[in-house]
Order: C-alpha cells, then sequence, then structure tokens
C-alpha cells in the first residue's frame, strides 16, 4: 500500500520543464525633452481661462503679463486666441 509520501518527494525533484522568463531588456531614456510644448503670454487687461480642445485642461491667465506652459496637442487652438502671445518653447 502506497501512502503517497514517496510520490510527493518524487515530484519534488522534478525539474521544470518550461525555460526561465528572460527579464526584459531596460530601454534606453529618450535623449529629447518629454514635454515640447510652449509658454504663452497673455497681453489682454483682465484676466483669461482658456480650455485646450485636446487635453481638455485649462490654462489659466490671471492678470497682463501671466504666462503658462501649454501642451503641444493644445498648441495650435490656443495660439489663435486673441491676447495670447507665444513666447517659444517650454523651459526643459
Amino acid at each position: 500500500m502506497c501512502c503517497g509520501k514517496s510520490r510527493t518527494q518524487f515530484q519534488r525533484g522534478t525539474p521544470s520543464l518550461q525555460p526561465p522568463r528572460p527579464a526584459p531588456a531596460a530601454s534606453p531614456q529618450p535623449q529629447f525633452p518629454r514635454y515640447t510644448g510652449a509658454t504663452f503670454e497673455y497681453v489682454g487687461r483682465t484676466g483669461l481661462t482658456v480650455r485646450g480642445p485636446v487635453t481638455g485642461r485649462q490654462y489659466r491667465f490671471d492678470r497682463p503679463g501671466s504666462r503658462v506652459e501649454v501642451d503641444p496637442r493644445d498648441r495650435p487652438s490656443v495660439a489663435a486666441v486673441p491676447m495670447l502671445r507665444r513666447l517659444g518653447p517650454a523651459p526643459r
């Protein structure tokens, strides 16, 4: 009569038939900046809030001279808003 003890010992010693999975290679970090938006300055008289049509983000210009970084996906639409002047690329 078998108690199953020897079967358990046999199963523990059996090597796995599946090869170990290799670790995924680390991808190199890109050498370009992650954010390539632009900075806009408000040249109006009071304040202005603009909603980016692509991201849905609200860009708030509190007073004349306020500067806000704009997502590159919203940049073309924000550039078309009167009283906003594009200053150049966003700081990195």
